[in-house]
């Protein structure tokens, strides 16, 4: 138990308190009086101001010293050693005859309640493509719609939450080179909606002068479908899809998400779906011309830009 450090029976409060027994000689009642506590609890304080001096005064750890039940060491390693076989929890605990729970308790203390803590641990997937439009990354994120004023996620409350609005989809798209993105509110997430988004991102950049030439998405239906292959077929856009249960894979369409709901979705309070669709536009603006980005040296995404293309034409004076 942690106690502030000038609590009333903190340390300080403790040393005042047997002080008054000790060195002024007061008896345990009159001490006891003047702390609120019982004469008990002052005597205890006291033996061990007594016994250990300024350091008797601060609580002690209420762990055992011994456990009698507790698992021998030789048994954990072998639980261990079995785990590293890939075998379950039960299937261990059958093997040598302990209750699951014991087995399941050492395993997450040891650090292998989960199988995938077998597996090493995955390289870092970090790369940046040098051409704007090289590949751009899309995703789709799901938002509930605004119904009657803040959620709980502003309010903390969720016995005032609205049940069976229905869902907002946030359409994303970011080019991997500079990170300029480009955002829609959309009803849905079926195949010809995000065609429509693809048409409508691949304008986008080609009325900044930038060619796309890839797309990467996730597995999700709407983008395995014959619609959405035909769309990138007529575009002549190379479709990279991540790896299944991977969304690291797609890192950078994840990333500006979790920036863009703490920017904007959750950044401000709306008092309707429309509203905050309204206030999209304005945020997304300063995250593309203002917002410095840390992985860009701190420059914002459309500077980035205009790096690149100074660098072009610099390579042909």
């Amino acid at each position: 138990m942690k106690l502030h450090a000038n609590a009333p029976l903190g340390p300080k409060g403790r040393a005042v308190m047997v002080r008054r027994v000790i060195e002024e000689g007061r008896s345990l009642t009159e001490a006891a009086e003047a702390a609120g506590v019982s004469e008990r609890t002052v005597g205890k304080w006291a033996r061990r101001y007594l016994a250990e001096g300024e350091a008797g005064l601060h609580d002690r750890s209420s762990a055992p010293k011994q456990v009698a039940n507790r698992t021998d060491e030789r048994r954990i390693e072998a639980i261990a050693a079995l785990r590293r076989l890939r075998m379950t929890g039960a299937e261990i605990a059958e093997s040598l005859e302990m209750a699951l729970s014991t087995v399941s308790g050492i395993l997450n203390r040891i650090g292998l309640g989960k199988l995938s803590r077998l597996e090493p641990p995955e390289p870092p997937n970090r790369y940046v493509k040098e051409r704007p439009g090289e590949l751009i990354h899309i995703d789709v994120k799901k938002l509930v719609k605004i119904s009657g004023g803040a959620g709980h996620r502003m309010t903390g409350k969720r016995t005032s939450q609205a049940r069976g609005i229905g869902w907002e989809f946030v359409h994303v798209c970011v080019d991997d080179a500079t990170r300029i993105a480009y955002v829609e509110v959309l009803g849905d997430e079926k195949g010809a909606t995000a065609v429509g988004f693809l048409r409508r991102a691949v304008a986008y950049y080609r009325a900044h002068g930038i060619t796309v030439e890839a797309v990467m998405t996730d597995n999700g239906s709407a983008y395995c479908s014959v619609v959405h292959s035909l769309a990138c077929r007529a575009l002549r856009l190379k479709h990279i899809r991540t790896r299944p249960y991977r969304p690291r894979t797609n890192g950078k369409a994840e990333r500006f998400i979790r920036t863009m709901l703490g920017g904007w979705a959750y950044g401000a309070i709306y008092r309707s779906s429309a509203e905050r669709s309204a206030a999209l536009e304005g945020w997304l603006d300063f995250y593309n011309h203002r917002r410095r980005h840390g992985s860009l040296g701190h420059r914002p995404p459309f500077a980035r830009l205009a790096e690149i293309r100074n660098n072009v034409v610099g390579c042909y004076n």
